[in-house]
């Protein structure tokens, strides 16, 4: 009962309620253009858009699963579950996973359902598929192993923690032969064959005076360029680590609840008030702040060339300068929440909104 009041209470902590930033003309400096839109149903869970190759794979809260060719905005696959998703997509490509909120684990090869497993906990991390195995990340902190092609589980670790657990997904991805995993204020890397710690980082430390304001789980979206991964814990720090020598590099403080992204020089993430920050990915020293955006509930954003591309509450893409954040472009999709972070398939970026409109763009 109390990891569930921690999943209702999340996002408790934030901005109050208040106007957006005006836009002002948008004057296209760089040159995207719409390819094509995809349909799938509205999207009310956190949402990982899984892309392999030029196929993306997409889900609505509904059970609507779709893999979509990045190429063309044409069905590879699309199939139904008939049971709400809570979590989801995880995929590489010939087998993609999803959490329903019925707590089952379900797995499908090339969009034909394989099997179904019940878990311990109401899970909100999009499950990881790599080598063989399906691995889940669950509100009660239970890390769990399956066997891709059959079903059956491998093993459970389980860590103890506060009771609350933020309400969004978390931080579960694989760097070489470790299972790498966000568990509260911490990150940990467990050998995947039996789920046994190999190392231990911390990120953040509980503060506050009460449960909620002591929340320090790592969230989804980190940037990850060779042996160094940048993150952000939720309304805390961002931090990156090097997983190669279970070190703590650096560590700011940050106000923000979504994930980060970045390249071999410089990381960007998003605040709370929907300010955006970039920070120099070797030492943390913070480059520079933008407030053109500000209070219009942005997404994760993702670095594209010499743009950062962002979404926001109305449905916009913004496209802004590395060097400055200054406005560059921005296209409009159906008026709707951007959700999850813009994804790259090849030369498209995709985006998804609350609606569930699938919209492929091409930067020129």
């Amino acid at each position: 009962m109390l990891i569930m009041a921690g999943i209702l209470l999340a996002g408790c902590a934030g901005t109050e309620k208040a106007k957006p930033a005006e836009l002002g003309p948008n004057t296209a400096l760089v040159g995207v253009r719409q390819a094509w839109v995809s349909k799938v149903g509205p999207v009310g869970f956190p949402l990982n858009i899984h892309v392999v190759g030029n196929q993306v794979v997409v889900a609505d809260s509904t059970g609507l699963l779709a893999a979509i060719d990045a190429r063309t905005g044409g069905d590879m696959w699309r199939t139904t579950l008939n049971t709400p998703i809570a979590a989801g997509v995880g995929s590489d490509g010939r087998y993609t996973s999803v959490v329903t909120r019925e707590n089952e684990l379900v797995v499908l090869e090339n969009g034909k359902e394989l099997w179904r497993q019940r878990l311990s906990a109401v899970t909100l991390t999009a499950p990881l598929v790599a080598g063989a195995r399906v691995f889940t990340l669950s509100g009660d902190r239970s890390i769990s192993a399956f066997d891709v092609a059959s079903g059956r589980k491998l093993w459970q670790q389980q860590r103890t923690g506060d009771p609350l657990v933020l309400g969004q997904s978390g931080v579960l991805y694989a760097v070489g032969d470790t299972l790498v995993v966000g568990l509260g204020g911490r990150l940990v890397g467990l050998n995947p064959l039996n789920g046994t710690v190999r190392w231990d980082v911390s990120v953040a430390n509980s503060r506050g005076t009460n449960e909620v304001e002591r929340l320090v789980d790592l969230v989804s979206g980190v940037s990850r360029v060779g042996d160094v991964s940048c993150m952000r814990a939720f309304q805390s720090v961002v931090a990156c680590i090097n997983t190669a020598r279970a070190s703590l590099l650096w560590s700011k403080p940050a106000n923000g609840s979504t994930g980060l992204h970045g390249d071999d020089t410089l990381l960007v993430g998003t605040e709370s008030d929907s300010k955006l920050i970039a920070w120099r990915r070797s030492d943390g020293e913070r480059l520079w702040v933008s407030e053109r955006l500000r209070f219009r509930g942005l997404s994760t954003p993702m670095l594209l060339g010499r743009s950062i591309v962002v979404g926001d509450d109305a449905g916009l893409v913004h496209f802004l300068s590395r060097e400055d954040g200054a406005p560059l472009n921005r296209l409009a999709t159906d008026g709707s929440a951007i959700v999850g972070a813009p994804v790259l398939s090849g030369k498209t970026l995709i985006v998804v909104t609350r609606r569930g409109g699938v919209f492929g763009f091409r930067p020129e």
